[in-house]
């Protein structure tokens, strides 16, 4: 499946395809990774004080408060004026800006490719599934809530797993653990919803499931190595799409 996967990627059409997400997500990782850095470097730059001030004065207290930003206090001064401080606070900074982009690229690869999923289906479909005819299921409102949902719970266990992050080798997994999590649902639900009927997805997933969950991983995976989402996105649905079109054959032909 996966030689089929990539000589379909490999087609005129599909690389057409492969260009979309290639462009917008570097686009997005672009800018997004000059406005974290730089956010980073200007706070590294200065601080924000809050001082107050109580007096006695013919016994009555006065309270005296300002606030001020302080630039280049005593030890931003410090790393910013040796060349090797400087550069290696700078260095830390982009590095921690460069997995926060990393991670916000997988996530918006994730959305674009579901606005190409249907006609990299419709092209497997022709060129090997022409017996599987695509009913699919869900519709825009629904397929805006389920975005919705998988977000907001992503961004839960993101905050639940806090504690985790300080453990080594753990906090890898708890890091990661909700961004696969909304990776393997939005690519499931993308070519399921576009392939098989509600009722073949439920037994999909029941007689399938841990097959489809080690796939997924394996390609969230392969989409932590730096520039994999962008020539990946497409094979991803071609390789789960393979895996749905042979899995509702075999539901539609009573074989299991």
């Amino acid at each position: 499946m996966i030689v089929q996967s990539i000589k379909d990627l490999l087609t005129p059409k599909m690389l057409k395809y492969s260009i979309v997400p290639f462009l917008l997500t570097l686009v997005v990782m672009y800018v997004l990774f000059f406005i974290v850095a730089g956010i980073g470097v200007d706070q590294l730059g200065e601080m924000s004080v809050h001082s107050s001030q109580t007096t006695m004065q013919n016994g009555i207290p006065h309270t005296e408060s300002f606030d001020t930003m302080i630039e280049g206090t005593a030890i931003i001064q410090f790393l910013m004026s040796y060349a090797i401080t400087s550069w290696i606070a700078t260095f830390l900074i982009y590095a921690l800006g460069s997995f926060a982009v990393l991670y916000m690229s997988i996530f918006i690869a994730v959305i674009v490719i579901g606005f190409l999923t249907p006609f990299v289906l419709k092209e497997l479909q022709f060129r090997h599934y022409g017996d599987v005819d695509m009913i699919g299921y869900s519709n825009i409102f629904e397929s805006i809530f389920l975005v919705f949902k998988w977000a907001v719970i992503m961004l839960l266990l993101f905050i639940l797993l806090v504690p985790f992050y300080f453990i080594p080798l753990v906090n890898i997994v708890a890091f990661n653990l909700p961004l696969y999590y909304f990776f393997h649902k939005m690519i499931t639900f993308d070519i399921a919803s576009n392939i098989c009927t509600k009722e073949e997805d439920k037994q999909i997933k029941y007689f399938r499931g841990s097959s489809i969950k080690f796939k997924t991983l394996t390609l969230y995976l392969l989409s932590l190595i730096p520039f994999v989402i962008f020539f990946g996105a497409i094979f991803y649905v071609i390789y789960l799409g393979h895996t749905y079109f042979i899995e509702v054959r075999k539901i539609r032909n009573n074989v299991q």
